[in-house]
């Protein structure tokens, strides 16, 4: 079954989880090939504005979307049309190889599809998986964003009902704009850190939706929601693996869980489509920016144009369809169909691969035939495949950001499982 195609904006879905190692060894900066995005055959568009970086160490109180409304109602009234999004997918249902692939932490049994921006709060509080901190509200509510911005990193480990007791709404204005109005603040300030000064290289349309669109991780040492990456460069798949694999935590790569039968270190990826769409292969990133695809303009009654903040698919779009995407493509939605259909199947087959390779992995810990060190080499490949194969599961355009990027990681993925299941034993018999 599809996974919300195409709703990058309306699909927040930032997966927590609970890692509490400590003694963390932060890497080196990553030294990767640096991003080129492809030239797109598009009509030049204006400069690229810079970012603004919201103020922090002091209170704010947020002020909510309602608070807005009278002062832009089409916008308003656009934000809330969000709630007409109310299905959920059971991801454990939908991908038969989840529960198997995920064992060891709570994406195993419980993995719901996100509704998008005004659900947040109330889809992080429903699900079965435990929220023992506050930084689970990381990418949920204003409220918190402006919590992290007064307290620092101590927000982070406020307990989740506690801070709960202080939210009221989802995903809104504050999140873009703090209390602007209409300029665009970037307030999840991990993602300023973060980007460094390139920062400065990337739409602030764009940077708007990767304070949640992003690769994460909690801090083991503060619990504080942390990217992978110093900058551009950095933020490829391979060196965001290779971060992970160099964050020591107690003498062991990181890790946000260990399967518990076969012993495999496992990366969660959470949902990278900043990181897929900016990187190598995307042909639209260097013309195009998240807004100008989810978030078309639309004319209030008086005849004045607004951007609309009902996040879709540029596909449901008729008026960006003809008016835009048609000067480069005779079928975008064809093809978007074709690179879909084919990022599916082969995220089923090597899902389907990934459970199999860890049940044999549970044979061989079972068996008594292998040393440690032979099992360890065996993980550690195991550990790097699921990493690939995840990437671009989570990533929820299912190949259409970067379909490039996308077939890359699928090519690792693939080749990696080939390599652990190379590092059996031959069965006698």
């Amino acid at each position: 079954m599809k996974r919300l195609c195409m709703l990058l904006l309306a699909a927040l879905m930032i997966m927590t989880f609970c890692a509490c190692q400590q003694n963390v060894e932060v890497p080196a900066e990553t030294a990767a090939p640096e991003v080129a995005a492809t030239e797109a055959a598009v009509p030049d568009v204006e400069e690229v504005r810079t970012a603004q970086v919201v103020e922090t160490g002091s209170g704010v109180t947020v002020l909510s979307a309602n608070d807005w409304a009278d002062k832009y109602p089409e916008i308003y009234a656009s934000y809330m049309a969000n709630k007409e999004n109310t299905e959920i997918h059971d991801y454990t249902k939908d991908y038969p190889m989840i529960p198997i692939v995920y064992e060891g932490m709570a994406f195993s049994k419980h993995y719901g599809s996100a509704r998008g921006h005004v659900y947040t709060v109330e889809d992080v509080t429903a699900t079965g998986r435990p929220h023992g901190l506050a930084n689970c509200f990381s990418c949920k509510t204003p409220n918190f964003t402006a919590k992290v911005n007064e307290l620092g990193d101590a927000a982070y480990t406020i307990p989740f009902e506690d801070m709960l007791a202080e939210v009221n709404e989802g995903v809104s204005c504050y999140n873009c704009h703090a209390n602007t109005g209409d300029e665009l603040v970037v307030t999840h300030t991990y993602l300023s850190d973060a980007m460094g000064e390139d920062l400065q290289k990337v739409a602030p349309e764009t940077l708007s939706c990767a304070q949640c669109h992003v690769e994460y991780y909690f801090a083991p040492a503060t619990k504080a929601t942390t990217l992978p990456y110093q900058n551009l460069a950095t933020m490829t798949p391979d060196a965001i693996l290779d971060y992970y694999n160099r964050t020591v935590v107690d003498g062991q790569p990181f890790a946000d869980y260990t399967n518990p039968r076969s012993g495999v270190r496992q990366i969660k990826v959470q949902h990278p489509e900043f990181e897929t769409y900016m990187g190598e292969g995307s042909v639209h990133s260097k013309d195009f920016t998240c807004a100008d695809c989810h978030m078309g303009k639309a004319t209030a009654a008086d005849g004045s144009t607004y951007t609309s903040h009902n996040w879709m698919s540029p596909l449901d779009n008729q008026a960006l369809m003809e008016g835009t995407c048609t000067q480069c493509h005779q079928d975008l939605a064809g093809e978007v169909a074709q690179i879909q259909k084919e990022a599916e199947r082969r995220t089923y087959a090597i899902g389907y691969e990934l459970e199999a390779l860890t049940e044999k992995l549970v044979l061989a810990v079972e068996s008594g035939n292998y040393t440690e060190e032979e099992l360890n080499a065996i993980r550690a490949v195991a550990r790097d495949a699921q990493f690939y194969w995840d990437f671009v599961f989570v990533e929820n355009s299912e190949g259409a950001h970067n379909s490039q990027l996308t077939k890359q990681c699928l090519d690792k993925a693939e080749t990696l499982l080939n390599q652990a299941m190379g590092l059996f034993k031959t069965q006698e018999g």
